[in-house]
């Protein structure tokens, strides 16, 4: 469901870009505006990273082979942490990069003065119905989660990207806004230079925080405390008595690893061991369907 929601928020946030880096590449064109530089070329890396999020999504669905015994669910994983990559250097390096040149050399907006606050206009618009989606998919799998706290949590990274990156252009938009506006009013082209650098600041603190967080998904995350609660309860049941450790690694969103060391009674027959760990198995697969790769050790509880 996740996954489904997240696809739908990537193609709704895909067609938005695409349809908004072109008008502002022309307004661009039209009237030397560095903010609009700025805010085509992190449209045109916002559609870049949703291209990648789709790849990713795709290529993750492989089935596992002998190399990848256990499939390949991180790659969503690592079209993330790329999308990171793209925003911080195309995005926000590219539009501070912009920003220094356009103060160093600061031209007013002669011709067309405003196209770009219409474009601008027209953008915030567009981005509110992609961000409105994304919000709307996401709350189909938050829960009780604070947008925060889902962000910070989320095991699939499409919907936190997507949120992230939306949130972003809106915030950047607003910023260009105001920088062209007031170069507008005071012809003074040190405001739209301005409202560039903050476009740039913007972009690398979300690049980071996405790269923060998809580094701790690549390096393997644990369940949820709440799944990792319901399958310590599944795997007691008849013949294990307790549970001595559990292990738990998601190895894609929809996926997880349960490695657990159980006790079961002394002077029990193997047959009778095998049968209780095949029973604790079918527990959790219950409990936490996404729970598809389990590894049980039998063993004695001792002092």
């Amino acid at each position: 469901m996740a996954h489904k929601g997240g696809n739908k928020a990537i193609v709704a946030a895909l067609g938005a870009n695409l349809g908004i880096a072109l008008t502002k590449f022309i307004a661009y064109v039209l009237t030397s505006s560095s903010s609009m530089l700025a805010e085509a070329v992190h449209s045109l890396a916002d559609s870049g990273n949703q291209l990648l999020l789709l790849i990713g999504g795709k290529r993750a669905q492989r089935e596992a082979d002998d190399s990848h015994p256990f499939g390949y669910g991180r790659e969503r994983y690592v079209y993330a942490f790329i999308v990171s990559i793209v925003l911080f250097s195309l995005g926000g390096l590219f539009a501070l990069y912009e920003a220094w040149h356009k103060w160093q050399e600061p031209h007013p907006i002669e011709s067309w003065k405003w196209v770009p606050v219409a474009v601008l206009l027209a953008a915030i618009a567009l981005e509110g119905f992609s961000f409105r989606t994304a919000i709307h998919e996401s709350n189909q799998v938050r829960g009780n989660l604070s947008w925060v706290s889902f962000i910070r949590t989320a095991k699939a990274p499409e919907l936190p990207v997507v949120l992230l990156e939306d949130f972003g252009a809106l915030i950047g938009l607003v910023l260009a806004l105001g920088g062209v506006s007031l170069t507008l009013l005071t012809d003074d082209g040190r405001w739209d230079a301005a409202g560039t650098a903050g476009i740039g600041v913007l972009l690398v603190l979300i690049a980071v925080v996405l790269a923060l967080e998809t580094k701790s998904l690549l390096l393997g995350e644990s369940a949820t405390k709440s799944d990792v609660a319901a399958i310590k309860g599944a795997l007691v049941g008849p013949g294990v008595t307790s549970v001595i450790h559990l292990r738990t690694m998601h190895l894609g969103p929809e996926e997880v690893l349960v490695a657990a060391k159980i006790e079961v009674p002394g002077a029990t027959t193997a047959a009778e061991v095998a049968e209780a760990i095949d029973a604790a198995e079918v527990r959790v697969r219950a409990a936490v369907p996404i729970a598809r790769v389990i590894y049980l050790e039998p063993d004695l509880r001792r002092a």
